[in-house]
């Protein structure tokens, strides 16, 4: 279990548990939790939760947290397993050392290669 405090619009920004599941119980404030699902949906799930508001997460599956509100939002998270791992999705795919190749970046993304190069310095 963790506990997560949020500043005011502060964001757990997107991110993957491998090998967990995550259930997070809101304290205080009024975070927004969404996750997507994999392919080939893509669909996008999320709540505005309040004090007492419960949002699962499954395992594997993209998911964040950010506080909409103008004041400090504070919640529990418990994991399914002791070693959830944790892949944080912009670091992991612009701040990789050594970097992945912008070329590949950029068709993937459908940036300009510039665009990618930049955000590439930007985790670095």
């Amino acid at each position: 279990m963790v506990r997560i405090e949020y500043a005011p619009y502060g964001v757990k920004p997107p991110h993957i548990h491998p090998r967990a599941a995550e259930i997070l119980t809101v304290l205080e404030g009024t975070p927004l939790a969404g996750f997507v699902t994999s392919n080939p949906e893509h669909r996008f799930f999320s709540k505005v939760l309040n004090k007492g508001d419960v949002f699962a997460f499954p395992q594997g599956l993209m998911h964040f947290q950010y506080n909409i509100g103008h004041t400090n939002a504070v919640a529990i998270a418990a994991l399914s397993s002791q070693s959830p791992g944790v892949i944080t999705i912009a670091n992991t795919t612009f701040g990789s050392n050594p970097p992945i190749n912008p070329d590949i970046l950029a068709k993937a993304f459908q940036l300009d290669k510039k665009v990618v190069q930049y955000l590439q310095a930007r985790f670095q």
